[in-house]
C-alpha cells in the first residue's frame, strides 16, 4: 500500500487530499483494521465484536458500537440456524439483495421474501396492512433467521408470530428497521424479548445494517 498526495482547491484556498494506493482484495481487511483502531478498547466478545465491525464498515457509523443489542443467545441460535440450512426470511428485497448468497448456500439455506407475491399485495390491500407486514406472516412458519431493516410493522408481526409459537420453533429476530414512526418503539420491544434476537436501539438502522448482520453471521458459521 502506498500513498499518493493531490492539491485541491476550495473557494480560493488550498487544501491536501490523500488517497491510499491499495489492492482491490485489501480494501475490506484494511477498512476492518482502521474500524478496530479508531474504535479503541471495547468489551464485545470477538464474535459479537465481527457483527458490530461489519455494521460499522456497512455504515461507517460508529454509534452502532452503543446502540446495538443482543440476546445472549442471538449470536450462537443465528449460527446455528444457518449450519442447519434453514432460511432467511426478509422484510424488503433490498436486505436480500445484500445477503451473501453463495456463502449460505453451501449450507443448504436460502434468502426468501415475499414482498414483491402478487398473494401478498392482495392481502395486504384487503386488510389495510402493509405489504411487508403480511411477507412476514406467511413466511415466518418457515425461517430460521428473519432479518428485518425496513418495515417497524413487519418487526412488530414478528413478534406477535414469535408469542404463539413454540420457543424451539421461533427463529432469531434481527430487528433493524429505520426511522421515525415506530421504528425505535419496536426496537425497543424487541429488545426486551426472552427469546434469541440482534437490533439496535433508536431511529437508526436500515436495509444495510440487516444485511450486514446476516453477512457477518453467514461468515461466522463458516
Amino acid at each position: 500500500m502506498s500513498i499518493c498526495v493531490y492539491p485541491w482547491l476550495k473557494n480560493g484556498g488550498k487544501m491536501t487530499i490523500t488517497i491510499q494506493k491499495i489492492g482491490p482484495t485489501e480494501i475490506e481487511a484494511e477498512s476492518f483494521r482502521i474500524i478496530e483502531e479508531e474504535l479503541g478498547p471495547h468489551d464485545f466478545d470477538p464474535a459479537t465484536f465481527k457483527v458490530v465491525q461489519r455494521v460499522i464498515h456497512a455504515t461507517g457509523d460508529f454509534s452502532f458500537a452503543e446502540n446495538m443489542r443482543f440476546h445472549p443467545q442471538g449470536i450462537r441460535r443465528a449460527i446455528e440456524a444457518i449450519q442447519a440450512g434453514k432460511d432467511i426470511l426478509t422484510d424488503v428485497n433490498m436486505v436480500a439483495a445484500g445477503v451473501s448468497k453463495a456463502m449460505l448456500a453451501q449450507f443448504g439455506g436460502t434468502v426468501r421474501c415475499l414482498v414483491a407475491d402478487e398473494e401478498v399485495a392482495r392481502l395486504a390491500k384487503e386488510q389495510g396492512k402493509t405489504r411487508s407486514e403480511i411477507a412476514i406472516e406467511r413466511g415466518i412458519g418457515h425461517a430460521g433467521i428473519v432479518a428485518i431493516g425496513n418495515a417497524p410493522t413487519a418487526l412488530l408481526k414478528a413478534m406477535d408470530c414469535l408469542a404463539g409459537m413454540p420457543p424451539e420453533q421461533r427463529p432469531v429476530v434481527i430487528g433493524v428497521p429505520v426511522g421515525f414512526v415506530n421504528a425505535a418503539e419496536s426496537k425497543g420491544l424487541l429488545a426486551e424479548k426472552e427469546y434469541p434476537f440482534i437490533t439496535s436501539l433508536g431511529r437508526k438502522g436500515g436495509s444495510p445494517v440487516a444485511a450486514a448482520i446476516v453477512n457477518a453471521l453467514i461468515r461466522l458459521a463458516v
